[in-house]
């Protein structure tokens, strides 16, 4: 049933409940019971999400297939100070899983060593080369996280060389796995148990993978004499590397992210305090600022600079050089942004020509493929449908996708590389990377618009503007901002809550800043809000607030948001979207 008997708003789109009601006119701890009910929380689970708590949602990390294989393999490398070094990807889960488990084992009395590869260079995932390099340099172990599920030759060279090899993956897999003394990915197809957890970002699997090493120490009486290190402690990398890897705040997810916030309000790290400095940030670190703010940074020195200043912030205790890195990460991040401007506006051009495509797939000569994963991205938000960027250089395309909801993207990627489709290929269901011969591009393309075209028409057709509640305007107060909130923290998987509001008339509206539109509405009863549609000035939603004068009404949806400027109780709302009232 339509919501507010919206069918066709402004922007177009039908309205829907999220929940079973849109009556907000109920207390504060049943509106936030509510919420988790509408994403899918049974009743008798309420009061674990309310405050989810590591205790309450940390599975057994013995479920994992190879975690105490794993696990003792490390202890012994703890007991017997042998020389290990962690070798994780680029990104953000990548160099927080490294930085939790180098702080985690130098907690333990060892010094490890790390390695992240150049992304221009050596590419995704672990190089045979350079595993047989890190061996030949002295280590006896090597951890990779956030890469080598589908690393076979990498892993046989360096199988080749006697060194052992520890896999901390959560991208999807096949049937047959890479060799490895142990591979520990919930989303391994022979997984039973730990398949639940498959959501997990790299860094989650880390945590659990410290979480068993701890066990099998304690068990062995290694801290008889000596104190054990505090895994809680790491939890601010955790929810950092879980938010920027999009991964669903759900289950384990959400006690991560919720108490990996508070674990980051103590400044306890002292690259993140920096880095926070230098973006900006004056209050304590959100959920969407780990998106937005901080994950962006630490991405850019991978995306467009040297691959190593994440992990180099993150395990730092020193102030000065955490500042100067931030400096420099904040830099880069400003350069990211423009050269990813410029390849955004060339993809866009491309994907307007392929409207009947199921999945956007775009390429070309000279693209940074530093900042194809954030076009493809836009692209995808853009287009309502998946998107595929892909950087030429030659004959050689990397590429990297962004799914939808309900579009498996890494599987279908895995299924091309499969058909001889792709040199190199894999990801997860929202997101996947592979690399392409040019000449196979228009191929793929087939392939995934065969493949994939009736699940992304399924999902299309689905699409409409959720809400969790509707309020009359006097009731955009502080106190359902604190109400809302109660059932974050919000992100993939997790949709932060969106309320309507109306009937209303439009006592003043004008365009700020970069195209915002900005209004000031009155409600029936009396009431009175500030709003703004960010980025919308030229759009039909800009152009009708702009225009209705007031004696036309709306109703309003968007995000409840309390008013920073004003302070005291009062709320503003961030507009999606918009309908006509009469």
């Amino acid at each position: 049933m339509p919501a507010l008997s919206v069918t066709h708003s402004i922007l177009g789109q039908p309205w829907r409940w999220r929940g079973l009601t849109g009556e907000a006119d109920c207390s504060a701890a049943d509106l936030t019971d509510q919420l988790l009910m509408s994403r899918g929380v049974a009743r008798d689970g309420l009061a674990a999400h309310r405050e989810p708590t590591i205790r309450g949602f940390m599975p057994d990390p013995s479920i994992f297939r190879d975690m105490d294989v794993a696990a003792e393999r490390l202890a012994a490398a703890v007991i017997g100070r042998q020389p290990v070094t962690i070798y994780g990807d680029y990104d953000v889960d990548g160099a927080t899983s490294s930085a939790l488990l180098i702080r985690l084992l130098r907690g333990l009395g060892l010094d490890p060593g790390s390695y992240i590869p150049d992304r221009l260079l050596e590419g995704y995932g672990p190089s045979g080369d350079a595993l047989a390099a890190i061996a030949a340099g002295g280590a006896q172990l090597i951890v990779t996280v956030d890469c080598g599920a589908q690393a076979f030759e990498a892993l046989a060279q360096a199988a080749a060389v006697g060194v052992d090899v520890i896999v901390v993956d959560h991208h999807k897999c096949t049937a047959e796995l890479p060799q490895a003394l142990a591979l520990v990915n919930p989303n391994r197809l022979d997984e039973t148990d730990g398949a639940a957890h498959g959501h997990l970002a790299a860094v989650g699997v880390a945590f659990l993978l410290g979480a068993a090493l701890l066990r099998t120490l304690r068990a062995r009486g290694w801290f008889a004499e000596r104190p054990e290190p505090s895994l809680i402690a790491l939890l601010d990398l955790v929810a950092l590397g879980t938010v920027a890897d999009v991964a669903a705040l759900k289950g384990l997810n959400r006690a991560f992210v919720s108490q990996g916030l508070k674990v980051m309000r103590q400044g306890r790290n002292t690259g993140l305090v920096a880095l926070a400095q230098a973006a900006g940030l004056t209050k304590p670190p959100t959920a969407t600022d780990l998106g937005f703010a901080l994950g962006p940074r630490i991405n850019a020195g991978g995306r467009v600079g040297k691959s190593d200043l994440g992990v180099r912030l993150l395990v730092t205790d020193d102030a000065d050089e955490a500042a100067a890195i931030a400096a420099e990460l904040d830099r880069l991040n400003g350069e990211r942004r423009a050269i990813e401007q410029m390849v955004t506006e060339a993809a866009e051009q491309i994907a307007a020509s392929q409207a009947n495509r199921a999945v956007a797939v775009v390429a070309g000569e000279g693209w940074h493929p530093g900042v194809i994963g954030i076009v493809a991205g836009r692209l995808k938000e853009k287009l309502g449908r998946p998107a595929i960027v892909i950087a030429l250089d030659g004959t050689t395309g990397k590429g990297s996708g962004r799914s939808i909801s309900g579009v498996d993207l890494g599987a279908a990627v895995l299924a091309a590389k499969d058909m001889g489709l792709l040199a190199a290929g894999g990801g997860h269901a929202m997101a996947a990377g592979l690399t392409i011969d040019s000449a196979a591009i228009d191929a793929l393309a087939d392939f995934l618009d065969d493949r994939l075209a009736t699940d992304v028409a399924r999902a299309r057709d689905d699409r409409a503007l959720l809400f969790d509640a509707v309020v009359s305007a006097r009731g955009v107060a502080g106190t359902l901002v604190d109400a809302l909130e109660a059932a974050g923290p919000y992100g993939a998987g997790w949709p932060a809550p969106r309320v309507a509001t109306g009937p209303v008339r439009i006592i003043k509206a004008d365009v700020v800043g970069n195209g915002h539109v900005r209004a000031i509405v009155a409600g029936d009863d009396g009431g009175s809000i500030k709003t703004i549609a960010f980025r919308q000035a030229d759009s039909a939603l800009g152009q009708a607030l702009l225009g209705a004068g007031p004696h036309r009404r709306l109703w309003l949806a968007g995000r409840a948001r309390r008013d920073d400027w004003s302070g005291g109780n009062k709320a503003e709302l961030h507009l999606d979207d918009a309908a006509w009232a009469d």
